[in-house]
């Protein structure tokens, strides 16, 4: 099973809601693709709920950082929500827990942007 992406709003931050694998392929790509979609829609306040996120490869990891800088070149904010312990432990590896802004409670993430 590859990712699913669900989007939805919240008080002018867009919510996406990924579940299922994100890989090297197909799962990356529907990332980069919903990243560009709100981003040309003018919304540039973005949260990746990973909460259903099952896997991630080394490219999923370079996808996430991918759209990282593609919003915030665009003037935004991308930050992440419910990170599975298995995407944490990752961040923390690869140091990257310290490029994102993480968040475990969707109302406190989306006060968090700024206004």
């Amino acid at each position: 099973m590859s990712i699913k992406v669900t989007t939805r709003q919240v008080d002018g931050v867009t919510i996406l809601d990924l579940s299922g694998r994100i890989t090297l392929g197909e799962g990356s790509v529907t990332i980069r693709d919903a990243v560009r979609e709100v981003l040309a829609k003018g919304s540039n306040k973005i949260l990746l709920n990973l909460g259903n996120v099952t896997y991630i490869d080394s490219s999923g990891i370079g996808e996430l950082v991918s759209a990282f800088t593609t919003v915030k070149n665009a003037g935004g904010e991308l930050k992440l929500l419910n990170l599975t312990k298995k995407i944490h432990d990752l961040l923390q590896i690869t140091k990257l827990y310290t490029v994102f802004d993480v968040k475990d409670d969707e109302t406190a993430a989306v006060a968090s942007f700024t206004k």
